[in-house]
């Protein structure tokens, strides 16, 4: 439920609040004179789309008014091996394989990528995607979340997909191709080869940075490989001396965490197609990296 949530509204910390309310509300409904809540599953994720979608709503006019771009808080998965200086998880994660929830961190179905890109969705379609698309939910239970007929909210999915579909970030590469470019790009940043770096990076890469207007960061997404290196290898040359570097798992891919004195100040998820890196996030808001670090804690 805390997925479902999550893909919904772009934060897990307030995908846990609309899980634990609810939770209590199934508590009552289940106690309640209308006898018990049979189908547990099915009440609960129709409750929590609901509760998210509106969050999601109330949080649009926040982030209209965010200082730089808003990005979505990554979704740390907090199994062994995700850690400081170890190899990211791998896809089985001891989760249960066919579980289409737990797609949202053990694979790139619902990526960081595809989260930045649904933000230009309104929370209707938003929701009709999520549900119908990445967690295949009948249009009918679908239409019960969103409060619209089956038609309507298969015209919402149909509008998301359009607009997605400009937006290549579905594309699935393997595992082992994400790792190459990751090396890649690890070894040409960390040796300062602004050429090197340049070929991990496609023609028409995005790099979006999220200082949340606290730290320092780029106000505006760069666009263009040479111009996100050599942001990229100023970023790196103004870190501190004792920073380090660590491999994580945000989303259900690698990234990247850069820790300075010991506390994380930047967590960078690269997006891959074919044998290059398409986009890049920075996730640097101290509240964000905050909440990220609180998930590592199994």
């Amino acid at each position: 439920m805390v997925r479902v949530g999550y893909a919904i509204v772009g934060s897990r910390a307030e995908a846990e609040d609309v899980v634990a309310d609810c939770w209590t509300r199934l508590v009552d409904a289940d106690a309640g004179p209308a006898g018990p809540v049979r189908d547990v599953v099915g009440w609960l994720t129709v409750a929590v789309a609901r509760a998210a979608t509106d969050v999601l709503r109330s949080a649009r006019l926040r982030r209209e008014q965010y200082v730089g771009p808003w990005l979505p808080e990554p979704f740390v998965d907090p199994l062994p091996g995700a850690g400081a200086g170890a190899a990211a998880a791998g896809p089985s994660g001891g989760a249960a394989a066919g579980d289409p929830a737990d797609r949202v961190t053990l694979d790139e179905s619902v990526g960081y990528a595809l989260l930045v890109v649904l933000e230009a969705l309104s929370p209707a379609e938003r929701t009709a995607f999520v549900l119908h698309d990445v967690f295949g939910m009948p249009f009918g239970e679908v239409a019960d979340a969103v409060g619209r007929s089956p038609a309507a909210v298969r015209q919402l999915a149909s509008r998301a997909r359009a607009h997605l579909a400009a937006h290549p970030v579905r594309f699935e590469v393997s595992r082992a191709a994400h790792e190459a470019v990751l090396g890649r790009f690890l070894a040409a940043a960390g040796g300062g080869d602004l050429a090197a770096l340049v070929a991990t990076l496609d023609p028409d890469v995005v790099l979006t940075s999220d200082g949340g207007g606290v730290v320092s960061a780029a106000r505006r997404p760069v666009h263009g490989a040479d111009r996100v290196a050599r942001f990229l290898l100023g970023t790196l040359q103004r870190a501190a001396t004792d920073a380090e570097v660590e491999l994580w798992h945000a989303n259900g891919a690698p990234a990247i965490g850069i820790r300075e004195g010991g506390v994380l100040t930047t967590l960078v998820v690269l997006t891959v197609i074919g044998e290059a890196a398409s986009r890049i996030d920075l996730i640097r808001a101290p509240d964000k990296l905050a909440a990220v670090e609180r998930q590592r804690v199994p």
